[in-house]
This record gives C-alpha cells, sequence and structure tokens, in this order.
C-alpha cells in the first residue's frame, strides 16, 4: 500500500460517498470498493441525517471486513450505542429523550428500532476503535489527546466507556476524543441556535496560535447574548492553556466532527485537518490523500458535493 485514503463524515449520505470512492479510484469487487494501491480509513459519522443510512453502512463495513479499509469509532456510533445499552441501574444511557430521537431517528428509521438488523450494527460500532496511531499519521474523530487515552488504556471501547457516568475520569476522556474538548467562557455565554445558553464553546485545539480565549473558544457565528443582539468578541487578554500538550507532533493529524464550511475545503495547518466539511448541511465530503508526508498541504485533499 502507498497511502492512505482519510474520509470525513458521511452522515448517510451514500451517494456521494460512492462517487467520491470513484474520484479517488476505488472500484467495486466482489462486493467491496478496492484501490490496487491504497487503503481508505473512515472517520465514521457514518449514521444520522442522510437518506442512504443502510448503503452507507453497508460500503464501510464491506471495505473493512475486506481490508480496504480501516476506521475509528465516531460520536454517532457512540451515541446509537449509549442509546442501545442500559447501565446497572437499568436507565439508558443515552436518554431517550425527543431531541435525541430526534437526532437518531434516520438510523432508527432505516434499520428499525430494537430489530435484530439494530442489534447486529450496534455490535460492529462497539467493535470500532475510537482512535488509530498509524505508521506517520494519527487518526481520530474529534481530538488527538494522550491523556485521554491513557484514562482508558487502549482504544477498544468497552461498557466501562459507554456507561461512565459525567465527571468521571473516563466519561470525560470519550467526551474529548469523540466530542472534543470544550472551554469555560469564563462569566460570559451566548444563545446557540436552538435557543440553549451556552457558558462553555468547543475549544480550537488544533490551532497552535489559539492562546487567549479569544482565539480558543469557537462561537457559532450567529450567536446571540441572552437580549437577543450579536455576540460580542471575547477578551483577547485572557491566556487559555492548551488542551492538546504535543503540539509540535511529530506526525499529522486528521479529524472530522467539527462541521466546517465554505465553498472551497482546506486544511487547518500543516499537522492538522479536519475533514467533516458539513455533507448534511449541502457542503462537501472530503477525503485527504496521504502518502507518508509529514505537512499536510491543501491539493491532497479530495471533495464532492
Amino acid at each position: 500500500m502507498s497511502g492512505y485514503d482519510v474520509i470525513g463524515d458521511v452522515h448517510g449520505y451514500a451517494d456521494a460517498l460512492e462517487r467520491l470512492l470513484g474520484a479517488m479510484g476505488y472500484r467495486e469487487i466482489d462486493g467491496a470498493y478496492r484501490h490496487p494501491e491504497r487503503t481508505a480509513v473512515f472517520l465514521s459519522d457514518l449514521i444520522d441525517r442522510g437518506p442512504g443510512q443502510l448503503r452507507t453502512l453497508q460500503i464501510a463495513r464491506a471495505m473493512v471486513d475486506a481490508g480496504s479499509a480501516q476506521i475509528v469509532l465516531g460520536n454517532h456510533e457512540f451515541n446509537a450505542v449509549a442509546w442501545a445499552t442500559r447501565n446497572d441501574v437499568g436507565e439508558w444511557c443515552r436518554p431517550h429523550t425527543e431531541k435525541n430521537r430526534h437526532q437518531h431517528a434516520a438510523f432508527l428509521g432505516a434499520v428499525g428500532e430494537d430489530s435484530e438488523q439494530h442489534r447486529s450494527w450496534i455490535e460492529w460500532f462497539e467493535s470500532l476503535p475510537m482512535w488509530l496511531d498509524l505508521p506517520g499519521l494519527r487518526v481520530v474523530h474529534a481530538c488527538w489527546h494522550e491523556p485521554s487515552m491513557d484514562d482508558l488504556g487502549s482504544a477498544a471501547l468497552t461498557r466501562e466507556a459507554v456507561t461512565a457516568s459525567r465527571g468521571t475520569a473516563i466519561y470525560d476522556a470519550v467526551e474529548i476524543l469523540l466530542k472534543g474538548p470544550e472551554i469555560d467562557l469564563d462569566g460570559h455565554s451566548y444563545v446557540d441556535k436552538d435557543g440553549h445558553v451556552r457558558d462553555r464553546a468547543r475549544q480550537r485545539w488544533w490551532d497552535p496560535s489559539a492562546t487567549t480565549l479569544a482565539s480558543a473558544a469557537l462561537i457559532p457565528g450567529d450567536a446571540t447574548t441572552e437580549s437577543g443582539e450579536p455576540f460580542p468578541p471575547l477578551p483577547d487578554d485572557e491566556p487559555v492553556d492548551s488542551i492538546v500538550s504535543n503540539r509540535a507532533v511529530d506526525r499529522p493529524v486528521l479529524y472530522g466532527h467539527y462541521w466546517r464550511s465554505g465553498s472551497t475545503p482546506s486544511i487547518d495547518n500543516a499537522r492538522a485537518a479536519c475533514l467533516d466539511w458539513s455533507i448534511a448541511g449541502g457542503g462537501h465530503l472530503v477525503a485527504y490523500r496521504w502518502t507518508g508526508e509529514s505537512d499536510l498541504a491543501d491539493a491532497n485533499l479530495v471533495a464532492v458535493r
């Protein structure tokens, strides 16, 4: 194999996935897409939202089974496992609220909740590693964070990780790796598009220059104050500690999850690239074609609408 083709969040857009694979030279042979010289890597979030839930899952699983792809666990697959799992006191690990069911409806509708097919896919999700430390390359769904990996002990998803209580080290580790770190806004708050007041925001962990509250906090562009005014700039003189201790990494890291937007996908910097470019929001399905380079480059991105 000459390299890896790392594919961002698919969210059930099977047609776009097949077009992306075709554009990179993959062909369906004996039931699985294959490339004569390269291996695909899925960042997951294969499910929820899009119209091709089962076809997306079948494509990815067939490739993994055939050895033409590897895969890491995404937060949507983790949520699916938690939705279908009860903890030790009999409660669902992901509460069956109307909001959570709505987010999960496309997958549940496609497989039939609590059906044999549903249980089979949950078992497959449970087998997926939470990160891949490949020769020369690191792959994770949301954030590469070695302290969290140390807390978990291995990349395998365990029942303890699924049933962990909020506030425990195991719970926090899964949240950081699969959903990304959050930063306290130090007394500031904003209202998101769903009307929820937030006093924490996602942290730009991939950005070496994000050393202040203003540069580190990822605030949605449509955020408002509680009085309905546009959310003002955060202070640029409040220092923030990086959650990632190894910014000068010896290998690049590829990740998804963050719903980037724009007409032309691009990398974050020479050692980090988000490959989630909002396919479910009318954006792109994106892959990065890595062939051993230590510095990432925009020229190696491939995108389809």
